[in-house]
Formats: C-alpha cells, structure tokens, sequence
C-alpha cells in the first residue's frame, strides 16, 4: 500500500512538471532564425541580387529578367542608393522586389551592434525615398548574431540568406556561375548573386540560369512570394 501511494506520489509529480513545463513553453519566445531557403515541393526559386545598384550591372540586370518574364529580389546598399536613385527606381518601376543590405556593406564582427543599427537606419531611409519600406534585410557577408536577429524583427524585418552561392563577385565566367547554380538548385533554393564590376558576367549568367532552369520545370519568384508559399504549407 506504501509503495502504490508513493508511486502515485511521483507519478502527479512528473505530470505536474509537465504540465508546468507546457505552460512556460508558452511565454518563452522562440528564437529568432534567419531564413535560407523554404522547404517545398514547389519547383520554384529565387533569384537575389546584392550589392546595387550599379551602373555596371543593374541597366543589364533589368533587360535580362525583362526579356525572360522573371521577378527577382534585390538586396541594395543605402549607399549606393543615394548614389544611384534612378537606377534602384528603374529596379521597383519593373515590378522587382527590394530589400536592404544595410548602408556600407560593414560586416557585423568589424562595427559595434549600435553603429551596424544606426547603418540599419540609414538605409532604410535611402531606400524609401525610392520604394516602399524593404522588410526584408541581408547582412552584408551573412554575419550575424542572435541579438542583431532581435533588433530587426523588432524593426519588422525578416532577415534573408541564402543556399546557392556561387561566388560570381570572384570574377567567375558565366558558364562556371551557371553551372554551379544550376547543380546545386533545388525547390525552394534562395540563389545569392552579386551586382558591380567585379561580377559583370552575372548578367550572362542569368540569362543561361534561368533558361536551364525552366528547361528543368522550374519558375522564378520574388523572396517574399516564396516565404509566402512556405507559410500555405505550415
């Protein structure tokens, strides 16, 4: 008789534990993560461009998408917003999608979190004098932190990477980009490319990307369409 009742005893410990567990579970905030491509079915992908605008890529970039019907998302510096406005308007004026890559292309480990922020701030101002407020944010090399995650999601952005880069802004021809992102493409896949003149054969390469790419069954969306197909299936 000791022996059942102590087991019982335990037994609506352990389930008061879970219980309790259950319930804290509730009010601890889940942690901050940045998105790298959308699990799907869906052969669909999407092409992101960096670094713009420049006067070496982007007029090329447009005429490429344009030709092939393609919507692409455009990750652009503050900087060089403010010194090329014309040409980000002429990137939203052909319905393609922008998100910021912060103002200098400053990477996360070489300024304190506060002046990275301050950056945050000052390209969004940059890039909203051409185009709605981005919600989208790409840290410039990929760096991060879990506090940096915390201060964009506070500031509405998601924050975007990416599973196919081919590190075109090495100078690459358009063949050797092409077919590293062809290779490695799979549905969902979110393809880093980059703009300025240390990747003017990307341009090429898009075109020949998104040619064998449709060959395979595959279409092109926006970031933002493909985050959206990701929460259909949650």
């Amino acid at each position: 008789m000791i022996i059942h009742c102590m087991r019982v005893r335990w037994l609506s410990l352990f389930l008061c534990a879970g219980i309790a567990l259950l319930v804290l579970a509730e009010f601890v905030p889940s942690r901050v993560v940045p998105v790298r491509q959308v699990d799907t079915i869906s052969k669909v992908v999407a092409l992101t461009f960096d670094d713009g605008p420049d006067p070496a890529t982007t007029q090329a970039l447009l005429e490429v998408l344009a030709k092939k019907q393609v919507k692409a998302t455009f990750f652009l510096l503050g900087s060089q917003v403010e010194t090329y406005p014309e040409l980000a308007a002429n990137i939203t004026s052909q319905g393609h999608e922008i998100g910021s890559h912060n103002y200098s292309h400053a990477f996360l480990n070489r300024v304190s979190l506060a002046e990275y922020l301050e950056q945050v701030g000052r390209a969004e101002t940059a890039i909203s004098k051409v185009t709605p407020k981005p919600v989208l944010f790409r840290p410039p090399g990929g760096g991060y932190n879990d506090k940096l995650l915390e201060e964009l999601q506070k500031r509405g952005y998601t924050t975007v990477l990416w599973s196919i880069d081919p590190r075109d802004w090495e100078g690459k021809t358009a063949e050797a980009t092409t077919g590293l992102v062809v290779k490695q493409t799979k549905p969902g896949s979110i393809i880093l490319l980059h703009e300025g003149s240390c990747a003017r054969a990307t341009p090429e390469a898009v075109g020949r990307i998104i040619e064998q790419l449709a060959g395979q069954g595959y279409s092109f969306v926006t970031v933002s369409e493909l985050l959206s197909l990701k929460k259909q299936t949650e």
